[in-house]
């Protein structure tokens, strides 16, 4: 099989975690990994254990149109490239998670007529996902809202499975436990995570230490990850109630002891919190393709998940007030944690590799393996 998806670690991730499942339940299957030299992929599959191949292949040039000629020709290029690493040996089955780096596999397989699914992350589909999804056999979707958005041939064949993230463990935690793992004291009842991805966010970074200025609400402890760029800038802001770090690794224990996020509204992000049943304060990249941030956080806030604002009109007051209005009433917090839950599917990378198993042809000699 042929997995594609890349540029950034929200469409890399999502293939790895599906493709570590299928093999799974499909001991037979070998996954075979297509990206772009220039994604994120260039440095994370040496080290899954997967085969692959990287493409010289452009983007799609929004702000600069007259440098979309790159990207035409390193899609014919592609294509080829790809028809000819399967001469040999033919994918019975093609999973795409969006991005640029998945283009070329799926006009290969749309041209040498070759069964492909996609999977997308984001309520709001990417431009690859929504071109390509006329012709999928199956879309899986992380945000049920994102189905409205697809074209119309396409909807019928689309289910929300959720976003393929490493699961909770089954047996989850004890927060006070894990407070205590953090250095918190008893004073602590209720803890924050702030974070703005494994690179960290200068904005969301200027946003927290604008509030720790404020100084933190009474009994609120705080686990700031700045990014190991923006380290040593806050690594001064440590004290009895604050906890910063370059990165969160493993970040289940951060997790684990947090009541609140404040966040980017990136789609594994929100998954994760969400699994954890975490409400979030959300600061959609604005920059982010077809501004597809704002609409998971517009999706996440409407089910009561989660609040966000516009990154040019967050405020330190702002994380302030959300964060007070949870501390001072519990039922409303367990609310919105209960309203995060509802929103999870923590085991949405088995699901899709079950309904996967079903469109590949039965392993030769026996039933698959469990």
């Amino acid at each position: 099989m042929l997995f594609t998806g890349g540029g950034t670690g929200g469409h890399l991730y999502p293939a790895l975690a599906i493709a570590r499942a299928l093999v799974k339940t499909r001991p037979d299957v070998r996954p075979y990994f297509i990206g772009a030299q220039r994604g994120i992929e260039r440095d994370v599959l040496p080290g899954t254990g997967f085969p692959f191949t990287l493409l010289d292949l452009h983007p799609l040039y929004r702000r600069a149109p007259w440098k979309n000629w790159k990207t035409a020709a390193s899609l014919v290029q592609g294509v080829r490239a790809v028809a000819a690493l399967s001469e040999s040996d033919e994918p019975a089955l093609v999973v795409a998670t969006g991005g640029y780096a998945s283009g070329a596999t799926l006009a290969y397989a749309l041209s040498y007529r070759v069964p492909y699914v996609m999977q997308e992350q984001n309520a709001a589909p990417g431009a690859t996902v929504r071109w390509f999804s006329r012709w999928a056999r199956e879309l899986y979707v992380g945000f049920p809202e994102a189905v409205a958005a697809l074209p119309a041939s396409a909807r019928a064949r689309a289910v929300a499975l959720g976003n393929p993230i490493e699961p909770p463990p089954a047996q989850r935690p004890d927060r006070e436990a894990a407070r205590t793992l953090w250095g918190f004291g008893s004073d602590v009842r209720l803890v924050v995570l702030a974070f703005g991805g494994s690179q960290g966010s200068a904005a969301l970074n200027a946003l927290v230490e604008a509030w720790v200025t404020r100084g933190l609400p009474d009994h609120v402890g705080l686990i700031w990850g700045t990014g190991k760029a923006h380290f040593e800038r806050f690594a001064a802001r440590e004290g009895h109630r604050i906890r910063v770090r370059p990165y969160l690794a493993p970040i289940t224990e951060a997790y684990a002891a947090a009541d609140v996020a404040v966040a980017r509204a990136g789609a594994m992000t929100t998954a994760e919190l969400c699994a954890w049943g975490i409400p979030m304060f959300l600061v959609p990249l604005p920059t982010a393709a077809a501004d597809h941030q704002t609409i998971n956080a517009k999706a996440l806030a409407s089910v009561g998940a989660a609040t966000w604002v516009a990154e040019r009109d967050a405020s330190a007051a702002g994380i302030d007030q959300y964060v007070r209005s949870l501390a001072a009433d519990p039922a409303r917090l367990a609310a919105a944690s209960a309203s995060a839950f509802a929103r999870a599917i923590p085991d949405a990378s088995a699901r899709i590799a079950t309904r996967l198993a079903l469109l590949l042809p039965p392993p030769i000699g026996g039933a698959a393996s469990a």
